[in-house]
C-alpha cells in the first residue's frame, strides 16, 4: 500500500509539473488584475472560488469524456498532438511577445461597469481560456490515451484512476491560492517580475509544442511505415 501511495504521489508530481507551464495560473492572475479592478472585493472573491471550481470541471470532463469526442468527430492522435502542438505554440508565442494591444475582453468590463452591472469573469476569461485552454485541453487528451501505456508499465489501476483527480484538484487550489493573493504577488515581485515569470512559462510552451508537433509527425512516419 506504501508503494503505491509513492507511486501515485510520483504520477502526480509528474502530471503537476507537465500541466504547470501549460495552465500557468498566473494568466488568469493577470486577467484578474486588469479585469476584475471594478469588481467590489466580495463578489471578486466569490467569483475566483467559482472559477477555481469551473477549472477542475473543465479539466475532469476533457480527460474522461475527451477520448469519445476524438472518436465522434474521427480526430487521430496524431493529429491530436500536431493540432494542440501549434495551438501551444502560439499561446507561448503570445507569452513571450506579448501584444501591445488591448484585449477585447477589457472592453466588455468597460461597458458593463458604466452600466452599473457586475461582470461575471469566472468562466470567461478566467477558467476557460485563461487556465483550462485549449493547449491544456489537448494535452490532458493526449494524456488520457497514454493510460493504457502506463498501465502496461506496471502501475497499479487505482493509481491511475486517482492521479488525474488529485493533479486536477492541486491545479484548482493553485488556481485559486494564485488569484486569491494576486494583489499581494504583484506587491512583491512588481508587475515587470510577472512578465519575467509569464514569458518564462511561455519559452517552454513553445519547447513543448516543438516536441508535440514533432511526436504527431514521428507517429504518422511510423504508421505509414509500418503500412
Amino acid at each position: 500500500m506504501i508503494d503505491d501511495l509513492i507511486q501515485l504521489a510520483k504520477l502526480a508530481s509528474l502530471g503537476l509539473a507537465l500541466m504547470l507551464p501549460l495552465a500557468n495560473p498566473l494568466t488568469s492572475m493577470t486577467l484578474l488584475l486588469s479585469l476584475g479592478q471594478h469588481i467590489p472585493y466580495q463578489e471578486r472573491k466569490r467569483q475566483i472560488t467559482q472559477a477555481a471550481f469551473y477549472v477542475v470541471g473543465i479539466m475532469m470532463v476533457t480527460y474522461y469524456a475527451g477520448a469519445w469526442i476524438m472518436h465522434t468527430f474521427g480526430i487521430s492522435i496524431p493529429g491530436l498532438r500536431i493540432a494542440g502542438g501549434l495551438i501551444v505554440a502560439s499561446i507561448g508565442f503570445s507569452m513571450v511577445l506579448p501584444s501591445s494591444g488591448k484585449n477585447p475582453s477589457e472592453a466588455d468590463v468597460a461597458d458593463a461597469h458604466a452600466s452599473r452591472q457586475v461582470p461575471n469573469i469566472a468562466f470567461v476569461p478566467l477558467a476557460m481560456p485563461g487556465t483550462a485552454g485549449p493547449g491544456t485541453i489537448a494535452m490532458i487528451i493526449s494524456g488520457a490515451t497514454s493510460a493504457d501505456a502506463a498501465m502496461a508499465m506496471g502501475f497499479p489501476p487505482w493509481v491511475l484512476a486517482a492521479t488525474p483527480i488529485v493533479v486536477f484538484s492541486l491545479l484548482g487550489l493553485l488556481f485559486w491560492v494564485c488569484l486569491r493573493s494576486a494583489g499581494r504577488i504583484v506587491a512583491v515581485i512588481g508587475q515587470g517580475g510577472v512578465e519575467a515569470i509569464s514569458r518564462v512559462m511561455g519559452f517552454l510552451l513553445v519547447c513543448m509544442a516543438v516536441q508535440f508537433v514533432i511526436n504527431g509527425v514521428l507517429e504518422i512516419v511510423q504508421q505509414y511505415g509500418a503500412g
